[in-house]
């Protein structure tokens, strides 16, 4: 009852290390991840990658947490998190990126706003569907 929580209690699901999916994975709620995803993921939860999972996916998320290895395009609502093991190599757009010491992150990153109702411009590309075309408004970002 009292004290640390159960792995139950905090997520929604599990894949274990030695489970690999290919296709899509959409879920609700929160996913810990420690096995292998190719394909894509998509969830307005919480995404967490273990420290032994390799995803090669396009991930939209409303978080993500990064202790794995992700190759991919990451869009996420509020925040992408890469902890100090995560590895991250391809492009992201979220509203706040977050690469803790230890962590790695190869690729582009473009920061998300919340979109407006009733106020979608064509020529605005942080607005609606996002595929990055490495113009001047994005940053190249690369730490080790």
């Amino acid at each position: 009852m009292f004290g640390k929580k159960t792995v139950s209690e905090e997520f929604n699901g599990f894949l274990a290390q030695g489970t690999s999916v290919n296709g899509d994975l959409s879920f609700s709620g929160t996913l810990h991840l420690n096995g292998n995803v190719r394909g894509s993921i998509s969830t307005t939860g919480v995404l967490i990658i273990g420290e032994h999972a390799t995803v090669e996916a396009s991930i939209k998320a409303g978080e993500v947490q990064i202790y794995g290895t992700v190759v991919g395009i990451v869009e996420c609502e509020s925040r992408v998190e890469i902890c100090e093991t995560g590895r991250l190599r391809g492009d992201v757009r979220t509203q706040k990126l977050i690469i803790n010491e230890g962590g790695s992150f190869e690729g582009m990153s473009l920061s998300a706003t919340p979109e407006k109702p009733n106020q979608s411009d064509p020529e605005n590309p942080s607005q609606g569907d996002w595929t990055p075309d490495h113009s001047e408004n994005v940053h190249e970002l690369t730490t080790r």
